[in-house]
């Protein structure tokens, strides 16, 4: 009867070339296509998923890898979010305009347009998006298209090199270098810097954009006037775009300004510009970001956006924009958030200063942003033998600091493209948007772990 029943199944097999197993129904011409696109090949792998996981999986006690702060938005945002959800007859629940919150893109056009000396128009140069992670992917998927060359400075935030890939495009990578300096003298992010002739070697006729992120994450740099000229110069004459991701725009110490590139002479028409609610309030699970840029090129953004996302949360982008009509009502004064968060910020970037440089360890002293990178060449730690002989050095590290720590960072070569990589496995990124107390635990961890034995 077995047999019987198997010699059926074959033949209807070669018959139908189809057949069940378990429920499931395969075909054998199905199943010799490839399935995945190959537009995703050599991407899947991300930081963020393996050291969270790892996070997880240790019940780490101090984490100072992700960039997220472990304190409170505002009061006032919170207020404004809880009076959007709650108070507003349900409608704020609903769908809203799609490319943005009319009073988010209106709030936002009267905020921005001193500060890139443009009349901007809410509806034509704001895209509101889901975080400035979406306004990237729009960025990229609508201007970039199969051969185009991008410009990609090292170290970049990671994303940039797999959203040029899935467009198409080729990234083109030049590291900021680090100038000659005394010994003894603290390293500064702004000691890394652009050599003008090696950058203006990478355009070629196949460029279509250059991406710049100040301040950067994770260095970060603050890229000076001067420095932004040069580029804008290049981009002109080359006839290049520039996407100028800026998430950590009010976020800037020690009197260092933060220029936008767009604001140049020149620039406006060439260029995206990337902005984050969740840097700038200090909210990042809220998820709403923005691009400014000129019609002629925002269109394209719409076009991706309506395609994919189509809507961002109501509810959050009313909270938003009520926060920034606050701020813009208190603009430059003391009591402005724009204006306490960098101090209280710079303090905390100070304290963990103090403290790696007690344990041995280098520190890169930030002109902005959450993070600081701290050389760990003098840091003697005695790891297990690599699972892999091509994992960097600083990967190895910080997994071993999680393992037996209890304590996450980032490895910064993954901020590196691959040749690169190398030249840059022994400096890792430490979070300092963090409450006091998270501060002191990990000073506490640190000071009890004699490093340099």
């Amino acid at each position: 009867m077995f047999r019987r029943a198997s010699l059926i199944l074959h033949q209807h097999f070669l018959q139908k070339k189809n057949f069940t197993v378990c429920g499931l129904y395969l075909n054998k011409a199905a199943m010799s296509k490839q399935i995945h696109a190959r537009r995703i090949e050599g991407i899947d792998k991300n930081v963020w998923v393996e050291f969270t996981q790892l996070v997880v999986e240790h019940k780490v006690n101090v984490n100072l890898g992700q960039g997220f702060p472990d304190f409170s938005p505002p009061e006032f945002a919170k207020e404004y979010f809880k009076d959007a959800l709650f108070e507003s007859g349900g409608m704020l629940n609903q769908y809203t305009r799609a490319f943005g919150h009319p009073l988010l893109v209106k709030v936002l056009a009267q905020f921005f347009s001193k500060l890139f000396g443009q009349d901007l128009d809410a509806n034509l140069n704001i895209l509101v998006t889901v975080g400035a992670y979406q306004a990237l992917f729009c960025t990229f998927q609508a201007l970039i298209d199969e051969g185009d060359e991008v410009i990609v400075i090292e170290p970049f935030f990671d994303c940039y090199e797999p959203m040029v890939k899935m467009a198409g495009g080729t990234p083109v990578f030049i590291p900021l270098r680090l100038k000659s300096l005394k010994e003894g003298v603290p390293l500064s992010s702004g000691d890394w810097m652009l050599d003008p002739e090696e950058l203006a070697a990478k355009f070629t006729a196949k460029t279509k954009a250059i991406v710049i992120n100040s301040p950067n994450n994770p260095l970060g740099k603050v890229y000076k006037k001067q420095e932004l000229e040069m580029i804008a110069e290049l981009c002109i004459k080359n006839n290049v775009l520039c996407f100028s991701d800026e998430v950590y725009e009010w976020l800037v110490y020690d009197g260092t300004e933060h220029i936008r590139i767009a604001s140049l002479p020149g620039m406006w028409d060439r260029t995206i510009s990337i902005g984050s609610a969740g840097k700038t309030f200090s909210a990042t699970g809220w998820k709403v970001g923005w691009a400014f840029g000129p019609d002629h090129l925002l269109r394209h953004l719409r076009t991706v956006h309506q395609n994919s996302l189509y809507h961002c949360p109501t509810v959050a982008q009313e909270a938003v924009a009520q926060s920034f009509q606050k701020e813009f009502e208190r603009f430059s004064e003391p009591e402005s958030y724009f204006v306490q968060l960098p101090q209280q910020l710079s303090l905390k970037r100070d304290q963990l200063v103090r403290c790696l440089t007690a344990v041995g360890m280098k520190p890169i002293v930030p002109e902005g942003g959450y993070f600081l990178i701290a050389d760990i060449s003098g840091v003697k730690v005695d790891l297990p033998e690599p699972s892999d002989r091509d994992e960097p050095y600083d990967f190895r590290f910080v997994k071993w600091m999680i393992k037996n720590k209890g304590f996450a960072t980032i490895p910064v070569s993954a901020f590196y493209s691959s040749q690169n990589k190398k030249h840059f496995s022994h400096f890792i990124r430490f979070c300092f948007a963090k409450k006091d107390d998270t501060l002191i635990a990990a000073e506490k961890i640190l000071q009890s772990w004699n490093l340099t034995n």
